[in-house]
């Protein structure tokens, strides 16, 4: 530290004048956007000035500076191979492996790693990676003409107030929300102290790069490993199945999967009939003649869509399965609307119990009809108390018909029909059953091609006592 005649040590203010004056030699220069740092083994106490110039646009940065650069270690260590490796590789998933930081591995710092995901290229610091979330490519608000920044912007860095800005400065501002544009195409994920991740949600045939970042618990600051890319694999050549005119076909779509099926009518047509139905849970349906797109629909349970036809014209079908689980449905193409296969069916196809009907060992329920003539056979089976909505949902599968069922299951069968939709309502009693035990119902609709559709399973209990 520099001093007076007497011993004494100079004031501050006298230093900067004192380097002012001095130009300094240069003990280092860096010109480039990744982590550097300069040690200086024997460096005599003093003011030291760092100079950063952006030689591109608006920028942050990050400075760590210590006397005791031994003790403090405030970035961790990388191992001696500090490569990322893809290890597995598929459609929409990329397995990540790495190797762990001395730092948490030999000196039992506290340490964690952090994840980074994008298109676009590797990064060489987790601060480069915040930089590139959080703004757009001007990371603060252009000052108005004619004026610059605060002189508090430069006196907290301990340059005089006098400085650049002086009389002709403007409060300084945060940036605000409008202005920070959050980098949607950038993922970041810290998972603690595992060295495997495995990154999901990702689009198929397409180039990502991954980035790991260890952070020191103590002091914040990351160090990065060498990062990786990949493409993910591509997707599947999807098959394309031929619908025969009249003929149901079985289809299986897998979870978030796609299937298309391809409908070309021998004879000229001036429409064309789907039947879909969805055995379980909703499904997308899509139909493009002559590759232009005509309907667009969820489809839950049974539904019809009838089409304007065209002479030679040709359909492709396409079923889009939802998130939740695999898909089976029954696909039916006509061009003979009159011949139904499949049996009309009303809006509401729950079946309802009447509490104050039940006794010890009868049940009455009941359910809606149409105006059309289906037949109506109802099953029973005796289920634990314990019965679970999952095991609900598998006795759910409406495509499942009477066939699937043992004869001793079977309660009876019968016709029903009114052409006044408000009185289509028919009831039946159970009975036969045993006091306090809970019972499955499933009430099947046969159409006259043969194909039957399953009603919404009821579960009904008897009463212990009577």
């Amino acid at each position: 530290m520099p001093r007076n005649e007497r011993g004494e040590p100079e004031p501050l203010d006298q230093q900067r004048q004192q380097v002012a004056r001095e130009k300094g030699a240069e003990l280092f220069s860096y010109r480039g956007n990744d982590v550097e740092s300069f040690l200086s083994p024997n460096s005599p106490s003093g003011l030291y000035r760092l100079e950063l110039l952006s030689t591109e646009k608006d920028t942050h940065f990050k400075v760590y500076a210590t006397t005791t650069p031994e003790s403090d270690r405030p970035y961790p260590e990388l191992p001696y191979d500090p490569r990322v490796d893809v290890t597995s590789l598929g459609r929409t998933t990329v397995t990540l492996a790495w190797k762990p930081s001395p730092t948490a591995s030999l000196l039992g710092q506290s340490t964690q790693y952090c994840v980074v995901v994008n298109k676009e290229h590797n990064f060489k610091s987790l601060c480069a990676v915040e930089a590139k979330r959080s703004q757009d490519d001007a990371f603060m608000v252009a000052p108005k003409p004619g004026l610059d920044f605060s002189p508090f912007d430069f006196a907290h860095f301990g340059f005089p107030a006098d400085g650049p800005g002086k009389g002709r400065g403007f409060p300084a501002k945060p940036l605000s929300p409008a202005h920070a544009r959050p980098r949607a195409d950038i993922r970041q994920v810290c998972i603690g102290s595992k060295n495997v991740f495995t990154v999901s949600d990702l689009k198929p045939d397409t180039q990502y790069y991954f980035d790991v970042f260890v952070t020191s618990g103590r002091s914040n600051l990351s160090t990065a490993y060498v990062g990786a890319f990949a493409r993910t694999k591509r997707e599947a050549e999807q098959k394309t199945a031929e619908l025969k005119d009249g003929r149901v076909t079985d289809v299986f779509v897998r979870r978030r999967g796609a299937q298309f099926l391809r409908f070309a009518p021998v004879s000229s047509h001036q429409k064309v009939t789907f039947f879909v139905h969805s055995c379980l849970g909703a499904v997308q349906v899509q139909v493009r003649r002559d590759g232009k797109l005509v309907l667009s629909q969820s489809v839950e349970g049974v539904r019809q869509f009838l089409l304007r036809g065209k002479p030679k014209a040709k359909y492709l079908v396409r079923l889009k399965g939802n998130k939740k689980g695999a898909s089976m449905l029954k696909v039916l193409a006509s061009t003979r609307p009159g011949k139904h296969a499949f049996p009309s069916l009303p809006e509401d196809t729950r079946v309802k119990a009447f509490d104050r009907l039940r006794t010890c060992s009868s049940a009455t329920v009941a359910w809606l009809g149409t105006q059309d003539r289906n037949k109506f056979c109802i099953y029973k089976k005796e289920v634990d108390d314990s019965y679970s909505e999952d095991q609900k949902r598998r006795e759910q599968n409406q495509c499942l018909g009477p066939d699937t069922r043992k004869k001793s299951e079977k309660v009876l069968c019968k016709y029903f029909h009114s052409q006044n939709l408000q009185k289509a309502v028919t009831t039946e009693t159970i009975t036969g059953l045993q006091p306090g035990r809970a019972y499955l119902l499933d009430v099947y609709v046969v159409g006259h091609g043969g194909h039957s559709v399953k009603y919404q399973s009821k579960v009904v209990k008897t009463r212990r006592s009577c």
